[in-house]
């Protein structure tokens, strides 16, 4: 079997493709590069010691996605290429509808067209919203409070329905938490080609010296230390995560959400502070206003994760720091 991977060279895309390659399997990586960058495939080729066909476009290019499931036979796809940004989302919402669900449509149509029908889409834990309750689990309402929750929202809805009207239809869609980390190889990690809308890559600038201070947004919350907690999750557990989704896939048709995360909040001095323990850096600090649309606490419940996909986050908050800081130390060694 061969897997198309698109949005292939971006943070988790590239670390799951290169879990998969390193367990032997076939793929084939589409990205446009608005976030990511080619030198990730070459990254990629050296640290599986694999060569495998990258191509540059978009996925809502119907001409392009027909010629590269026909030239490689393509049978299952992990659909990663979507924007991200809360922030831009708001500003610009049509962006995002026209990206992430119109170019999840694109896809899933040629996929439908040419006989595919195993799907994996990277969904997200804004789809929850304010929590009516602690842990999230995948039976808790759905009200995201901006259009980037709301188009994943939406792209859910639309694999619900397809599945509902095709039994060939096998779909993971799975709701990711707040992924950090980086490759043990230090070859690949976060590197977002514009300002970072993430903590852990603005610490690592500030880290790095690129930056002077990190800001912290809000310290009045209702919270062990008034910081907004989260659930982070090592990248490399979220891509051992897609391996089991995709043998799940494999065997088990219709339609199947998944949280991904590790089931314990961590709040954002914990981060902090677990950071200049394990690789003896200072991190200046400033407290700013909260921002709109941030909650207080939220995290996933991971049993599903573990009784459906024999799965569970085994990486912890300094294994996190530390491997994004190697990485970063690689990077501007480079």
């Amino acid at each position: 079997m061969t897997i198309l991977i698109t949005g292939g060279l971006g943070f988790i895309a590239s670390h799951a493709a290169a879990s998969l390659l390193e367990s032997n399997q076939e793929l084939v990586l589409l990205d446009n590069l608005c976030n990511s960058q080619e030198s990730v495939h070459q990254k990629l080729e050296k640290l599986t010691d694999r060569k495998f066909p990258f191509y540059r476009g978009d996925v809502r290019d119907k001409k392009l996605l027909r010629k590269i499931f026909s030239d490689h036979s393509i049978t299952a796809v992990m659909h990663f290429a979507g924007l991200k940004s809360v922030a831009e989302s708001v500003k610009d919402p049509l962006l995002y509808f026209d990206n992430n669900v119109g170019g999840t449509i694109t896809l899933l149509e040629v996929m439908q067209e040419l006989g595919v029908y195993q799907f994996i889409f990277s969904s997200s834990a804004t789809v929850y919203g304010v929590p009516e309750y602690l842990p999230y689990d995948e039976s808790h309402p759905t009200k995201p409070i901006n259009p980037y929750g709301q188009s994943k929202l939406q792209v859910e809805a639309i694999l619900k329905d397809l599945a509902a009207s095709d039994s060939r239809w096998a779909i993971a869609c799975l709701r990711y938490f707040n992924p950090v980390g980086a490759h043990p190889s230090h070859l690949i990690g976060e590197l977002p080609n514009d300002q970072p809308n993430n903590l852990m890559p603005f610490m690592m600038q500030v880290a790095a010296k690129q930056r002077p201070f990190l800001t912290v947004f809000g310290n009045d919350y209702e919270t062990a230390d008034g910081t907004g907690e989260r659930d982070y999750i090592h990248v490399m557990d979220l891509a051992e995560g897609h391996e089991k989704a995709l043998a799940l896939i494999q065997k088990t048709p219709g339609m199947h959400i998944i949280n991904l995360g590790t089931g314990k909040p961590h709040s954002v001095l914990e981060l902090v502070r677990t950071f200049e323990k394990v690789t003896g850096e200072s991190i200046p600090m400033q407290i700013g206003k909260r921002r709109d649309g941030d909650l207080p606490v939220y995290y996933a419940s991971a049993d599903k994760a573990k009784d459906v996909l024999q799965w569970q986050a085994t990486r912890t908050l300094a294994d996190m720091c530390l491997s994004s800081w190697q990485f970063q130390l690689q990077h501007l060694s480079s």
